[in-house]
Formats: C-alpha cells, structure tokens, sequence
C-alpha cells in the first residue's frame, strides 16, 4: 500500500500544516485581541460550510464567502462611532450558528454530518484537503511575513500608524478576512466550534513566555503543531473524537504555561526579598 493511502498517515499530514497555520495566524489574534471576534466567525462561516457542502461545492469557497460578509460588516460598524461593534459581533455569532442549524435541518439525514462540521473529521482528510491547507499556509505566511510592519503598527499604535500614513482600516479588513480563512481551513481538523482553540490558545500560551515577535510565533507554532499530535494519537489510542483531543491539548498547553509561568514568578518574587546576610 502506498504511504499516502493510509488514513493516519494524511491526518498527520493535515494536522501539522493546521498547526503551523493556526500558530502563524494566533499570535496576530492574541496580539490584537481578535479572539472573540475569531469564535464569532467561527460560528458564522457555520451556514456558509454547511450551504457549500449541500450543494456540492468546496467548504472552503461556502465558509469564506459567509464568514467574509461578517468581517467586512464589523470592520465597517467598528469605524462608525457610537457603535457597539463587540454587541454586533455577538449577535453574529448566534445568528450565523442558528442560520446553519437551519440549513442542516432542511436536508434529510444530513443531521449526522453535523458533527463533522462542528467537531472536525481529520481522519477524513483527503488529497484534496491537504493541497488545500497547504496554498493557505503558503499564501498566509507570505502575507505575514510581507505585511509585517504595517499589520503590527496597526495593532499596537494605531494613531502612529495612521499618522504615518499607513492606511489603519485597509490593514484591518485584510486582517480580519486572513483569520477568515484560516479558521474555514481549520475545519476539517477542528470543526468550526473548536478551531477558535487551536488558534488562540497556543498562542495565548506563547505570550506567557515571551514578548518577542519571532519567539512568539516560534512557540505558538510548536505548541499548535504538538497538540495536534498529541490530539491525534489520543484519538487513536483512545478512540475520542480527533477535533476534541487536539483541542483539549491546546488548551492543556494554556494551562500548563500559565500555572509555571506564575510558579516562576512567584519563585523570583521570593528571591528578590531575601537580604544577604
């Protein structure tokens, strides 16, 4: 049998380029503190997945389009004084879910693939997918790498940013559809309601130990990377759905990094008030 015939072998395949996709895109969420605005697309690009799938065409083309008219719309009321652009974005959030519940009703026996599309089916992954994730990950990395200065200018100072010259809502947009995008491809190996997991909580856990861009994107890689891994051999040493394992090793490594970056803190707090003798 051909090595890429084998189910698991593609599933590890597709699971390290989700990870090092989820982890490049993270830090720039967690940066700039996109994570809800993140589960909010998560749960809007629910119908444009499930409308792409009944129809017959790729998820990836169904949840970008969905997932796009929610990014363009709270870019445009985030800019528009006096308006609650988090209150939007919470409206969004349970109106695109209940819009794709809606979807998966009209069709029947579709209801058992609902899982699919919230929890993820890495071990489903096909050539196809993996092509897929890996264009994104190329055009995603090239973005972030090209687009550095004036995307982190944005997030950090954007008066300066605006002050010189930089165009602050245009930055925004291309931003907000890049996350976009990489949350639709997370879905086969995350589902739409775990991906927000596996892209913020590596990160999350990265920032906790550093404050260096290239550090930062260096750990959120590995940990997005390893807990797809470790998800994937729980899920097949334990027989537990793949989307939820990685998932909840995502969120292990967040807990872990917390507990010793404050154990850490703590021990040198301690030693800084002891007085030599």
């Amino acid at each position: 049998m051909n090595w890429w015939d084998d189910v698991m072998h593609r599933a590890v395949v597709e699971v390290v380029l989700v990870g090092v996709l989820a982890g490049l895109i993270g830090v720039q969420v967690v940066l700039r503190r996109l994570s809800f605005f993140t589960m909010a697309l998560t749960h809007a690009s629910f119908p444009g997945v499930v409308a792409a799938s009944i129809i017959g065409v790729n998820i990836l083309v169904g949840g970008v389009f969905a997932g796009g008219v929610v990014a363009l719309g709270v870019a445009a009321l985030s800019r528009r004084r006096g308006q609650d652009a988090a209150a939007a974005t919470g409206v969004l959030l349970s109106g695109g879910f209940a819009l794709g519940a809606a979807l998966v009703a009209t069709q029947n026996g579709f209801s058992r693939e609902l899982s699919t599309f919230l929890v993820g089916s890495i071990l489903t992954a096909s050539t196809s997918d993996l092509v897929t994730t890996a264009v994104v990950l190329l055009v995603v990395g090239l973005l972030l790498a090209v687009c550095a200065r004036p995307l982190l200018f944005t997030g950090f100072d954007r008066s300066g940013a605006e002050a010189a010259g930089i165009l602050t809502g245009f930055w925004d947009v291309v931003l907000l559809l890049t996350v976009e995008v990489v949350v639709v491809t997370v879905v086969p190996a995350a589902g739409t309601i775990l991906a927000l997991s596996l892209i913020v909580a590596p990160a999350a856990a990265a920032r906790l130990w550093s404050g260096r861009m290239a550090v930062l994107f260096a750990v959120a890689v590995l940990l997005a990377v390893s807990s797809g891994l470790i998800g994937l051999y729980a899920s097949a040493r334990w027989n537990v759905a793949a989307g939820a394992a990685i998932s909840l090793a995502a969120t292990a490594f967040l807990l872990v990094s917390w507990v010793l970056v404050r154990v850490r803190n703590l021990v040198a707090a301690m030693r800084a008030e002891v007085v030599p003798a």
